[in-house]
């Protein structure tokens, strides 16, 4: 809602104001009023209506008004001005005796103007929406949305567009959100009035704002239709050394289009809300500064950073290729190339021997009315497959952010195999649409544990759209979530699965072996350089019972959390027979995968790439292989099981932790949230 704008009205001279269409002038008559005065009447040209407050009592329309000390002029103009001073109003003083003491006039000139964004999110720009000025989330919600420029241009030497203080191509503007000042008027304003564009040094460190340019008034059409493509055309107008700069009055009924770029994400020290000011300045004197008599604001709101879930369908699959994974990757090519998607093979010149392509990074996207695209998020684990992300993912339409941390304070917690993100679920009659992320930490009693990096878990919460879960993952070696839980996805209930490992799913299965007379079956039969082990021996082996329970107790720690946060019931779970092993790491004992890790599988669509687990055949068949599918293809999903014994289980990871996959988005837009 506009504001009255207190105005000074001289008897003894004319006074010229120019007034905004939408605004009101306030003029206090008895303050304007000659000595003696007692009474006033009014008078306007057509453009120009007026209130009196208070309100005059019933009295012939030509009569004198009694003049009191609260008498005030509520003055409004409908419609712009087609010329300078075209409008006008004046005020006449009389005395005691309805004689004229002085007439104040005041000459008018009307402007609308009006800075505006999509504040609806229906991707245009539309005129002075009413709710522009403000944030509302949800499906009746308003406000604008404003993507980080994290992409590049940039064909050669990389650098992130949002690091450049210039337009590089055409094409960037796509990522930015449009802006319009839309203006109608005399040809000029008024001598010493101008508009000014501003905002606080605050909303400057996460925002930049460039315009178009606008064409000589005697441009011929070709060059002003030329303008739009050369870059020298879209000059910056808002930064952080540059909080405000005067933008043309173009005169007449008029349009001139911003770009407005997002330079941040969401964190911390940061709710991802920015406002951008468009003030009309008035001149008082030469050599005086001028004074803001009308003000319009918008905000935008910074896009979240968006995880995607099993569940969403894949786009593309990413592994990398080292001297002694052969068999992993003859796999996961059949996997892919069955399933009907792309495969990015990262080469060893590239990777220079690190594997650990889940651990390096996690895909997201970033999205608006407008426009989207996803966005790696690089892990501050930086290994040797560190610049992948950089170097080979960030390009036109393809964003890149991190976190970064001091080295001491980066543990194996960092690396995004501790990162997962849940399908939407309803929890306690609250909705999460994009489900929640879940990361793992270090046990609430530890006094030396490890936990993901400050940094990193203050930038997730951030983002607000998808509300982190922290589960206990400090008892494994490793650490990371993607040793005890996936999600598949399901036809019924929820539309997915919790799997969880489960060391007494495992001991259930083996004693159903022994019991059936299998009981000398061996585990990793036909595997070089591994100890194998018949089932009996293995359950006869107490202190690997104990350490089983122990894990069994951490894993029920997780699962209670996970069906608190995520709504689940036991039908929502599936317990997968795995056992573990524990080990000396830095004079703590943490658990690893005793066989191949079946819960860290791949993904894609109805296909499941699951480690291949070695476990004891039976019928020819092996066991574990068998009572993973019994359970998967309940669900309609097929298992196919990946040869990573040697060249992935051996260094304590499985196929999720070799591979990542880029997802589709969400369909569900993450500003109809209801927060």
């Amino acid at each position: 809602m506009t504001h009255p704008r207190t105005l000074r009205a001289d008897y003894a001279k004319p006074t010229s104001a120019v007034c905004v269409v939408g605004s009101v002038l306030n003029v206090n008559l008895n303050r304007s009023a000659p000595p003696g005065a007692k009474f006033f009447s009014v008078k306007c040209t057509d453009n120009v209506q007026y209130t009196l407050n208070p309100p005059p009592q019933e009295t012939s329309h030509l009569a004198p008004i009694p003049l009191r000390g609260n008498s005030v002029l509520l003055i409004s103009m409908s419609r712009a001005s087609q010329s300078e001073n075209d409008s006008k109003i004046s005020v006449q003083y009389y005395g005691n005796n309805k004689e004229v003491l002085g007439k104040a006039v005041l000459h008018l000139t009307a402007v609308e103007i009006s800075l505006d964004v999509d504040a609806d999110r229906d991707g245009v720009v539309e005129k002075n929406n009413p709710n522009k000025s403000s944030w509302k989330w949800g499906p009746t919600g308003h406000g604008a949305i404003l993507l980080v420029n994290c992409d590049s241009e940039q064909t050669y030497v990389k650098k992130l567009d949002s690091e450049q203080d210039y337009v590089s191509k055409a094409s960037d503007l796509q990522d930015m959100s449009p802006m319009v000042l839309r203006t109608k008027g005399p040809a000029k304003l008024p001598k010493g009035y101008k508009l000014t564009m501003h905002m606080s040094q605050g909303d400057a460190e996460s925002v930049r704002v460039f315009r178009t340019k606008s064409p000589d008034v005697n441009s011929s059409m070709a060059e002003k239709v030329l303008s739009k493509y050369f870059l020298r055309d879209y000059p910056l107008v808002l930064s952080r050394e540059v909080l405000s700069q005067e933008v043309p009055y173009l005169g007449g009924e008029a349009e001139m289009r911003f770009y407005v770029e997002g330079l941040r994400f969401p964190d911390k020290d940061f709710n991802g809300l920015i406002s951008i000011n468009l003030s009309l300045l008035e001149p008082v004197n030469e050599g005086l500064p001028e004074t803001p008599i009308f003000t319009d604001k918008v905000v935008f709101r910074v896009a979240p950073w968006i995880m995607t879930p099993n569940t969403l369908k894949p786009v593309e699959v990413f592994v990398c290729s080292t001297s002694d994974n052969y068999q992993f990757l003859k796999g996961m090519r059949n996997l892919v190339g069955m399933s009907g998607y792309k495969l990015k093979i990262c080469h060893e010149y590239e990777n220079r021997g690190d594997r650990w392509m889940q651990d390096e990074l996690e895909f997201g996207y970033i999205d608006s009315p407008h426009h989207g695209f996803p966005v790696v998020l690089d892990s501050p684990r930086d290994g040797d497959l560190m610049d992948f992300p950089y170097n080979d993912l960030l390009g036109p339409d393809f964003g890149y952010v991190t976190r970064t941390a001091q080295r001491k304070d980066v543990s194996s917690l960092d690396s995004f195999g501790n990162l997962e993100v849940s399908p939407p679920v309803t929890v306690r009659g609250k909705h999460y649409p994009l489900g929640r992320i879940i990361i793992g930490v270090a046990f609430p009693t530890a006094t030396k544990g490890r936990n993901m990096t400050k940094v990193v878990q203050e930038f997730l919460w951030a983002q607000k759209v998808q509300e982190p879960i922290a589960l206990f993952s400090d008892w494994l070696i490793v650490g990371h979530v993607d040793e005890f839980m996936s999600f598949v996805p399901a036809p019924d209930r929820k539309g997915f699965r919790l799997l969880l490992a489960s060391p007494d799913a495992a001991y259930k299965l083996f004693r159903g072996l022994q019991r059936d007379g299998h009981g000398k079956a061996k585990l990793f039969d036909g595997l070089n350089d591994v100890q194998q082990i018949t089932v009996n021996e293995l359950l006869e082996d107490e202190q690997f019972q104990s350490e089983n329970d122990y894990v069994q107790n951490c894993i029920d720690w997780n699962r209670d959390v996970l069906k608190r946060e995520l709504g689940l019931d036991d039908e929502d779970i599936i317990d997968l027979p795995i056992l573990f092993k524990l080990e000396e790491d830095k004079q703590v004992h943490r658990a690893v995968a005793f066989y191949p890790d079946m819960v860290n599988m791949i993904v894609l669509g109805k296909n499941l790439g699951i480690p291949k687990p070695f476990g004891p055949r039976v019928n020819g068949r092996c066991a574990l292989e068998a009572e993973m599918c019994s359970l998967m293809e309940g669900l309609g999903l097929s298992c196919t099981f990946i040869d990573d014994f040697a060249s992935y289980h051996k260094l304590l990871g499985e196929v999720h932790c070799g591979s990542n996959v880029r997802r589709e988005p969400f369909a569900f837009k993450w500003w109809n949230l209801e927060m």
